[in-house]
């Protein structure tokens, strides 16, 4: 038997580079985040919303806390996110504020659609890495 190797999708390769570093740069001003945590979150936040528009799941699916400024950002770079959904989906992808609750298993749920469409998710900003247990988890262990 053969191992197949997969290439996991990334959110970020979505859009253009140009794009991409543009939406970053202003979640990390906008959000007071470093810019390797703004490049992550826009990068899940791109995944979310792909995934969301192309299944038409936007009922079903939420970003979580650390997600959500990903699609905020997105949003209010309107002419290009527009543009984006109506290239991606045929219709303008928007966002319900509060229509859902932020629960663990609505998390694991959303993961899990991301990883059925084949992207990579960091589990650190959907709230579902697991769970650890001191001493091994003081900020720097392997589950922080």
């Amino acid at each position: 038997m053969t191992a197949v190797a997969v290439e996991l999708r990334h959110g970020r390769d979505l859009v253009d580079g140009d794009l991409f570093d543009r939406l970053v740069d202003f979640c990390a001003e906008e959000y007071g985040l470093e810019r390797v945590v703004a490049e992550q979150i826009q990068d899940q936040a791109i995944a979310m919303c792909y995934v969301m528009g192309t299944t038409r799941a936007g009922d079903t699916m939420a970003p979580s806390k650390e997600v959500d400024p990903g699609w905020h950002t997105f949003m209010l770079h309107s002419p290009e996110y527009t543009a984006w959904c109506q290239e991606n989906f045929g219709y303008y992808l928007h966002h319900k504020p509060n229509s859902k609750v932020r629960t663990r298993g609505l998390m694991v749920d959303v993961v899990g659609k991301l990883r059925e469409a084949g992207f990579v998710v960091d589990e650190r900003l959907w709230g579902t890495a697991a769970d650890c247990n001191p001493p091994t988890c003081c900020g720097d262990g392997p589950c922080c």
